[in-house]
C-alpha cells in the first residue's frame, strides 16, 4: 500500500534548499553511478517527494545514452527542471567540484608525501560500502523497472553481453533501446513514433535551417560549446600546443565525446593513451588514481583529473610543476564535465516535450533494464575485487563488511551515508589496529 506522502504529488523545492541538497550531495556521492543515482532517488523521489519516479526514470533513461558521467548529467537535468538553467548548472557543478578539490588536494600529497597509510586503511573500508551500495541500487532499479518478462530477457541479455561477451556498451544500449522500440510495433494501441529521437535529440538544432540561426534551439549549443572551448582554446594559445596542459584539453575533450557507459568504458583507452602514447604517469600510478577515484564522492570519471595533475607534474614545461599540475588537473576536469552541460540543456528540453510518447517511454524502458544487467555485472566484478584484491587470498573480513553493509541497507533503515561512513570507520580500524 502507498501512503499519502508517496501519493502526494511533486513539490517544488525552494532555490536555496535544492543549492543546499546538491552541494551535500557532491560530499556525499560515493558508490559509483549506482550508488549515486540510488542516493538521488531515495533523496529527491522517496523522502523529498521534489520529483515523481515516472519523471525521474525518465530523465535517467535519457542521460544513460548520453557519453559522459550520466550520474552527473542526471544532477544537471534535474536541477534544470527544479530551477531552469541557473539549478542544472548549480546542480551540475556542485555534484563534482567537492571531488575535483579533495582529489587535488590527494594529488599534492601523493607526489609530495607518497602514499599515506591512514589513507589507504580508510579505503579499504569503504570498498565494501561501495560494493553494497551497487547490489543495493541493482535491486531497487530491477524492481522499478523489470516490470515486464520482454524487459527481464533484456537485462539477461546485456548482463550476458557484457559480462561473457565483452560487447561495448554504446552498442548493448542501442540494441535494448531498439528492441523496447520494435516491441511497440507489435502493439496496435501504440501510434508510430521516430525511433531515433531520444539518439538524435542533442543533433536536433544542427538541423535547424541558417534562417533561424538566432532562435534558442540553436543558440543554446553554440553557448556552450564556446563555454566548453573557449578556456582550452586559452590554454593552448598561452602555453603553446606542444605543452602538456595543451595537450590534455585536448585529448580529454575527445575522450569526453566517447565515454559511452561511463568511466569504465573510458578508462581502457586513457590509460593506454596517458601511459603508453604521452607518458604522464606510469600504470602503478593510474591504479592508485583509480583506487582513490573509486573511493571519493563524485563521478567515478573524476579519476581523469589525477591523469590530468600528474601529466601536468611530470611534464611542467616552463612552469613550476605545481603550477603546471594544477592547470593540468583543471583542463582534465573542464573537458570532461563541460559537455554534459552542453548534451543535457540542449536535449533535456527536446525529451521532456516527448516524453508521453509511448515508443519513447518504451524504448528508454528498454535501455533501463539494460542497464540493470550492466550493473548486475559491475557489481560482481566489485564483488569479486573486494574479495580477492589484487588476486591474493579470501578477504574474510572485507567480505564480511560487504554482506553486513548489504543487509543493512536493504533490511534496515540505514541509509547510504551512515553506512558508508561506518564502513569506512570499521575498515580502518581492522587495518591500522589489528592487521597493523
Amino acid at each position: 500500500m502507498r501512503g499519502p506522502a508517496q501519493d502526494a504529488p511533486p513539490v517544488q523545492p525552494p532555490f536555496g534548499e535544492a543549492a543546499r541538497f546538491w552541494l551535500k550531495l557532491g560530499f556525499i556521492s560515493f558508490g559509483g553511478p549506482a550508488g549515486q543515482i540510488a542516493i538521488m532517488h531515495e533523496e529527491l523521489v522517496e523522502r523529498r517527494r521534489w520529483v515523481d519516479d515516472a519523471r525521474f526514470q525518465h530523465a535517467l533513461n535519457f542521460c544513460v545514452l548520453l557519453p559522459g558521467p550520466e550520474a552527473q548529467q542526471l544532477a544537471t537535468y534535474l536541477g534544470w527542471l527544479f530551477h531552469g538553467w541557473r539549478g542544472g548548472v548549480l546542480a551540475g557543478t556542485l555534484f563534482f567540484l567537492p571531488a575535483a578539490v579533495l582529489l587535488w588536494l590527494l594529488s599534492w600529497l601523493y607526489v609530495t608525501h607518497g602514499q599515506i597509510a591512514w589513507v589507504a586503511a580508510v579505503f579499504y573500508g569503504l570498498k565494501p560500502a561501495v560494493v553494497a551500495l551497487v547490489a543495493t541500487a541493482m535491486l531497487r532499479l530491477g524492481k522499478k523497472s523489470l516490470n515486464t518478462p520482454l524487459r527481464w530477457a533484456i537485462a539477461a541479455a546485456a548482463l550476458a553481453l557484457v559480462a561473457l561477451a565483452k560487447a561495448p556498451f554504446p552498442l548493448v544500449v542501442f540494441g535494448a533501446g531498439l528492441t523496447g522500440w520494435l516491441a511497440t510495433k507489435f502493439s496496435p494501441a501504440t501510434p508510430p513514433s521516430p525511433a531515433f529521437i531520444a539518439l538524435t535529440a542533442c543533433s536536433i538544432p544542427l538541423l535547424t535551417p541558417v534562417s533561424r540561426l538566432l532562435s534558442p534551439l540553436l543558440l543554446t549549443p553554440l553557448l556552450w560549446l564556446a563555454i566548453w572551448w573557449v578556456p582550452l582554446l586559452a590554454l593552448g594559445t598561452v602555453l603553446g600546443w606542444d605543452h602538456a596542459v595543451s595537450r590534455e584539453g585536448l585529448f580529454f575533450s575527445q575522450a569526453s565525446m566517447v565515454t559511452f557507459g561511463g568511466a569504465y568504458a573510458v578508462l581502457p583507452y586513457v590509460q593506454a593513451q596517458a601511459v603508453g602514447h604521452f607518458d604522464w604517469l606510469t600504470s602503478a600510478q593510474f591504479l592508485d588514481g583509480l583506487a582513490l577515484g573509486e573511493t571519493t564522492p563524485g563521478p567515478l570519471v573524476i579519476v581523469l583529473q589525477w591523469v590530468g595533475f600528474l601529466g601536468g607534474w611530470h611534464q611542467p614545461g616552463r612552469l613550476s610543476p605545481l603550477t603546471a599540475a594544477t592547470l593540468g588537473a583543471a583542463a582534465t576536469t573542464w573537458a570532461t564535465f563541460a559537455p554534459s552541460f552542453l548534451w543535457i540543456f540542449t536535449g533535456a528540453p527536446l525529451i521532456e516535450r516527448l516524453r508521453h510518447r509511448s515508443n519513447l517511454t518504451a524504448m528508454l524502458g528498454a535501455v533501463t533494464a539494460a542497464v540493470v544487467g550492466v550493473i548486475t555485472t559491475l557489481a560482481v566484478q566489485l564483488a569479486l575485487h573486494v574479495a580477492r584484491p589484487e588476486g591474493t587470498g579470501l578477504d574474510w573480513f572485507a567480505c564480511l563488511l560487504t554482506v553486513t553493509a548489504f543487509l543493512a541497507l536493504t533490511r534496515t533503515k540505514l541509509r547510504p551515508i551512515p553506512a558508508i561512513l561506518l564502513c569506512g570507520v570499521v575498515g580502518a580500524g581492522w587495518q591500522l589496529f589489528v592487521v597493523g
